[in-house]
C-alpha cells in the first residue's frame, strides 16, 4: 500500500495572528515536519484566492464574515477576505518544510466558486487534478493533516474515500475552526464516510 500524506492549507492567515486564524495552528507545524519524510508522496495544498473572490463577506452588501450566502452550487459561509493571491497571508507558514513536499496544489483561484476540498470545487465535481496525480504515483491510502479539521481537511477527506482512497485523519496535527459545532458534525460526517480518524488535537 502506498501512502500519501496530504498537509492541508498551514498558510499564515490560518494561524494565529492571520486574517481568519484557527486557534492553536501554528502549533501542527513542528508534527508535521517530523511526518514528511515518513512518507514516499507528498502533497502540500494552498488556499490561493483573488483578492475579489466571492466567498469574502467583503464582496456583498450588508453581509458580515461567517454569515451564509447562497451560491450557485449551493450555501456558502462568507469568509473574512484570507489567503489572496501572493500575500503574506497566503504563504505558507515560515517553519513548515515546504522544500520536502512534491507537489503543491493551489485551489480557491477562481473568482466564482470557494475550494474546500484538495480534490474539488465546492461544486463538488471540478477537480483539482490531486486525484490523478495520486494514481498515476500508485497511491491507495491518504493521511490527512492541517487546518482546518473540520471544513478543507474534513471536504478532501470524505472526497478521498469517495473516489476510493484508504483515508486517515490524524487530529494531532489537525485544528479546528469549530464554528456553530461545525467540529462534531464533521467528525460524525467522515467517520460515516469511512475515515479513519486517530490521535486527539
Amino acid at each position: 500500500m502506498t501512502e500519501a500524506l496530504i498537509v492541508i492549507d498551514v498558510q499564515n492567515d490560518f494561524c494565529p495572528g492571520g486574517a481568519l486564524a484557527v486557534p492553536d495552528g501554528d502549533t501542527i507545524v513542528p508534527l508535521i515536519n517530523g511526518m514528511l519524510d515518513r512518507y514516499p508522496v507528498r502533497v502540500l495544498t494552498q488556499d490561493w484566492h483573488p483578492a475579489d473572490h466571492a466567498s469574502f463577506a467583503s464582496q456583498h452588501d450588508g453581509k458580515a464574515p461567517f454569515e451564509m450566502a447562497e451560491m450557485p452550487y449551493g450555501p456558502q459561509v462568507l469568509w473574512p477576505d484570507h489567503c489572496v493571491q501572493g500575500s503574506e497571508g497566503a504563504a505558507f507558514h515560515p517553519d513548515l518544510d515546504v522544500d520536502a513536499a512534491h507537489m503543491v496544489i493551489r485551489k480557491g483561484y477562481r473568482r466564482g466558486i470557494d475550494s474546500y476540498s484538495a480534490f474539488f470545487e465546492n461544486d463538488h465535481t471540478t477537480p483539482t487534478g490531486l486525484e490523478g496525480y495520486l494514481k498515476t504515483h500508485g497511491v491507495t491510502a491518504v493521511r490527512l493533516v492541517g487546518l482546518a479539521t473540520d471544513f478543507c481537511v474534513n471536504y478532501s477527506a470524505v472526497d478521498a474515500a469517495r473516489l476510493g482512497f484508504d483515508v486517515t485523519v490524524d487530529l494531532a496535527a489537525s485544528r479546528a475552526i469549530d464554528l456553530d459545532g461545525s467540529l462534531t458534525t464533521s467528525l460524525d460526517g467522515m467517520k460515516d464516510a469511512g475515515v479513519k480518524l486517530i490521535g486527539s488535537p
